[in-house]
């Protein structure tokens, strides 16, 4: 008798991890590996955010909140919604989660029934795909590539809604990309999403303060919209806080009781001395914690110099986020150093154990043509990255 379920032998393991652990094996057995697969800040949290978590410790803190967290933080994000996105929320139609992973899954099991379509413009970040098998659902791929800067049309979109379709799920600014979609792109994407009423848009906007250009729009911000919106975000991109597990969704208020209502059979409120934090972060002016933007782009720039002249590469200049996606269809099919190249996962894998340099395939991102690098490192590590896997090409071109 198989005592594991059907549902948890469908899910996959992140790719990401698979990758960042093949990293750490190695490095652990004296190997020189540069890893560039996870995507996680290399700042330390700035100081007055861990002042006020020291400040809740001391204030005893520590006891449950309730399931969508503090008002007080609701209060701050609700704050912080209409100063930086020009959202109206009440602190009722938000549910402070375990991170944004939780937050997506909290929508998700609110809506998805066996069966039900979750609509996925590629490439996506690793754990949808994952995310709506759990909760018994089946995506829809919408593919992009390199040529559309990653990003679908609203034709596309509307070809791909059925009765069956549930809900519309992407990241803006994107992971993995590092595209973002415009006002006017999420405008006409809007106008269809209104046609459909039993749809709802996930949008997932972590990465909305690690942009580069112009601030980044909201889907939520078209009132045809707003009321079949959930807008998820965090703490962990913006302010360095990937391990205090902090994430929330705004919603309309019938979707935010529910996600209230999963939440509350799964984990509860959040950590209390990370909502606390939390708190101070948000009312912080976000120009307090600039420099670490400014060192990314710094850090996107000297990639991209040297990413360019890397042979077979096909890169876009990422706007947001903080990682590259090549296109690398140049070497699938090919045979190199006896490796046989089927898809990106082969030639991250190829790039790894012959440049010791760690990225994550595009195949888990539904882009089985591109590779992604996380520049959240030092420039000294990211000048030898690039260095070494341009020597290891060169050699094949």
């Amino acid at each position: 008798m198989d005592k594991l379920s059907d549902r948890v032998k469908r899910l996959g393991y992140s790719q990401t991890f698979v990758m960042s652990n093949k990293a750490r094996e190695m490095k652990a057995n004296g190997i020189d590996v540069i890893s560039l697969t996870l995507g996680e800040p290399d700042f330390d949290v700035p100081d007055n955010i861990k002042q006020a978590a020291f400040d809740a410790i001391n204030q005893n803190y520590s006891h449950y909140s309730p399931v969508p967290g503090f008002l007080e933080l609701r209060e701050a994000i609700a704050y912080k919604l209409k100063r930086d996105n020009h959202l109206e929320y009440k602190p009722t139609q938000i549910c402070v989660s375990n991170g944004a992973k939780q937050a997506i899954l909290n929508v998700l099991a609110a809506i998805i029934n066996d069966g039900d379509e979750v609509i996925l413009p590629t490439p996506y970040w690793v754990s949808y795909d994952e995310m709506v098998k759990m909760m018994g659902g089946n995506s829809v791929m919408v593919p992009t590539s390199y040529v559309t800067d990653f990003k679908i049309t609203a034709e596309q979109l509307e070809e791909a809604i059925t009765d069956k379709t549930k809900a519309v799920l992407f990241s803006s600014p994107c992971n993995p990309s590092g595209g973002y979609y415009t006002y006017d792109e999420l405008k006409s994407l809007a106008k269809v999403i209104a046609k459909y009423p039993h749809v709802t848009v996930i949008s997932d906007e972590i990465y909305e303060f690690i942009n580069y250009e112009t601030k980044t729009a909201s889907i939520a911000q078209f009132p045809e919209v707003y009321e079949q919106t959930a807008v998820i975000n965090g703490m962990s991109k913006a302010f360095a806080m990937t391990g205090w597990r902090i994430g929330y969704s705004a919603c309309p208020e019938w979707l935010a009781k529910a996600c209230e209502k999963v939440q509350g059979q799964m984990t509860s409120g959040a950590n209390t001395m990370a909502q606390r934090a939390s708190i101070t972060a948000l009312k912080t002016d976000p120009s307090e914690y600039r420099y670490m933007i400014d060192a990314f782009k710094k850090r996107r720039d000297l990639v991209y110099d040297l990413i360019t002249e890397i042979p077979g590469f096909k890169v876009l200049l990422p706007k947001a986020a903080f990682y590259f996606f090549p296109d690398i269809s140049y070497y699938i099919g090919k045979t190199l150093n006896g490796t046989e190249i089927k898809d990106a996962d082969n030639f991250a894998m190829f790039i790894l154990e012959n440049a010791h340099v760690g990225c994550v395939g595009g195949v888990s991102f539904g882009s089985p043509e591109c590779i992604r690098f996380s520049y959240a490192a030092s420039e000294d590590d990211l000048r030898e990255a690039m260095r070494r896997i341009k020597e290891l090409l060169e050699k094949f071109n």
